[in-house]
């Protein structure tokens, strides 16, 4: 018996858009997965010899680029933030849109850029390669959540963090004035593994054909 595939997700709302394409192309978690008090990270697949993982969006990344999951779904934020080489992303799947954006307090926006910032962030790869172009060194403080508190305590000028809506931002007075990246969940794989094991590339035209009936559609 081959070794069972393992299949990475991450918590939240990627993984609530990405459950029913997973289903389509035949990655159905068992009933567990389900269970909101379960505390389980590792659960099998309905009639399948693959297994799912759930943990940590930057985790999923991780887990495929070093080969302890042969497959994952993540934000293109993560992807572009690590650059693994042995990581690749063969499938936009068009679901999880946001955007990476430099966000600072309403009423300071505007005006020449300093040559140095400091920014609060959980992106400091994307963040410094940003501003480089911009000719600014960007200090970044790395945070991991409450992003919006930084520039109000002084800990930093300004944010980097994803935007959906803008309401948060708004409603920690600050504005969003200008945009990285825009971000859609991908379909990633161990390069080892696409190459070795058939059932990764099969996933891979599984999710692609998926992908080009919803926009034929």
């Amino acid at each position: 018996m081959p070794k069972p595939l393992t299949f990475a997700v991450p918590k939240g709302r990627i993984l609530d858009e990405a459950l029913p394409l997973m289903a389509r192309a035949g990655v159905v978690p068992e009933a567990e997965f389900h269970d909101k008090k379960s505390r389980a990270l590792s659960f099998d697949c309905e009639n399948s010899d693959m297994r799912l993982i759930r943990v940590r969006a930057f985790d999923v990344a991780t887990f495929v680029a070093h080969g302890a999951a042969q497959v994952g779904i993540v934000g293109s934020d993560v992807v572009e933030e690590f650059n693994y080489s042995d990581l690749y992303a063969p499938v936009d799947l068009d679901i999880g849109h946001c955007r990476l954006s430099v966000a600072e307090p309403v009423g300071e926006e505007g005006g020449a850029l300093p040559s140095h910032l400091r920014i609060a962030s959980k992106y400091p790869n994307l963040t410094r390669r940003h501003f480089e172009k911009l000719g600014v060194q960007a200090e970044v403080v790395k945070l991991n959540g409450a992003m919006e508190l930084a520039p109000s305590l002084g800990l930093s000028s300004r944010i980097v963090d994803l935007v959906s809506t803008g309401r948060t931002l708004k409603e920690n007075g600050l504005v969003e004035t200008s945009r990285i990246l825009d971000i859609s969940a991908r379909l990633i794989v161990n390069r080892a593994a696409l190459k070795t094991d058939e059932r990764v590339g099969a996933l891979v035209e599984a999710f692609r054909a998926l992908v080009s009936e919803k926009a034929a559609a």
